[in-house]
């Protein structure tokens, strides 16, 4: 491959994903979720599961410890996230989704949902699950960080 087609596949890329996140925060935004940005939604997709350290989330987020406990309070003081008494570490504190932490999460998985079935009207579903897995062997699951 050459760099100009390196150079333009890179940029497609970027402008997709770009584009993806965008669509899933305005969505969130329209069904009423408000002072959020992206970003809370890269800590909520490590949250979801069953919670994290801030340590855990700084890692999944590739920023600091001091900067993930910013972003914790700042989840937490908005109603999204608490912190609770870790299982299996009583010096240390899991940070959990609270129910509208959870509902927000839901409103990002329906807006996702309507971003990329614009994708399926545009070049089909069978195209949009190709490039699924294409993708996912390029890149597969892991942390997505967002970009700050």
């Amino acid at each position: 491959m050459q760099n100009s087609e390196a150079m333009a596949l890179s940029a497609a890329l970027l402008a997709a994903a770009g584009g993806l996140t965008q669509r899933i925060h305005d969505g969130v935004v329209a069904r009423g979720f408000e002072g959020l940005r992206p970003a809370h939604g890269f800590a909520f997709a490590r949250l979801a599961p069953d919670g994290a350290t801030v340590g855990e989330l700084a890692a999944h987020l590739g920023v600091t410890k001091q900067a993930a406990s910013q972003l914790v309070d700042e989840i937490v003081r908005k109603g999204y996230a608490e912190r609770r008494q870790h299982p299996g570490d009583a010096r240390s504190r899991l940070v959990v989704l609270t129910d509208q932490g959870w509902a927000c999460t839901r409103a990002a998985q329906e807006a996702a949902a309507e971003a990329v079935g614009a994708w399926v009207e545009l070049i089909g579903e069978g195209e949009v699950r190709a490039l699924r897995e294409r993708l996912a062997r390029i890149a597969p699951y892991g942390p997505i960080r967002p970009v700050w």
